[in-house]
């Protein structure tokens, strides 16, 4: 993972906005500042932002109000672009094995399209 700041952020195809515009305005805020942070830093606090273990390159960026938790599955590509491709709210202390292979077929999906100009 390159330290290129700022780094450019895309929402692959709509699973990312689907879930941010069903989100109350207060969690719509905290996540745009932790988009920030992602876009801004060039180093990020696990607390906001961790590489899943026994994943390629897949990350999580968390976000928490209050006791409700959310995270949004994304990746970086070619440097300095980070992928974000979807986002669930935790309601359990894993992460749920569903919404890990959706994000992992979400990020072969992208690379698929990617590498074949779809």
């Amino acid at each position: 993972m390159a330290n290129l700041i700022p780094r450019s952020i895309l929402f692959y195809r709509g699973y990312f906005l689907d879930f941010y515009n069903a989100q109350l305005p207060n969690v719509r805020k905290k996540i745009d500042w932790t988009i920030g942070l992602l876009r801004d830093l060039p180093s990020i606090p696990e607390k906001y932002f961790k590489h899943l273990e026994g994943t390629e390159g897949l990350f999580e960026l968390r976000v928490k109000i209050s006791t409700n938790i959310f995270r949004i599955f994304c990746f970086f590509d070619e440097g300095n672009l980070v992928v974000l491709i979807n986002g669930f709210q935790k309601k359990t202390d894993k992460t749920p094995k569903n919404e890990l292979e959706r994000a992992k077929q979400l990020q072969r999906e992208y690379y698929h399209e990617k590498h074949n100009n779809v």
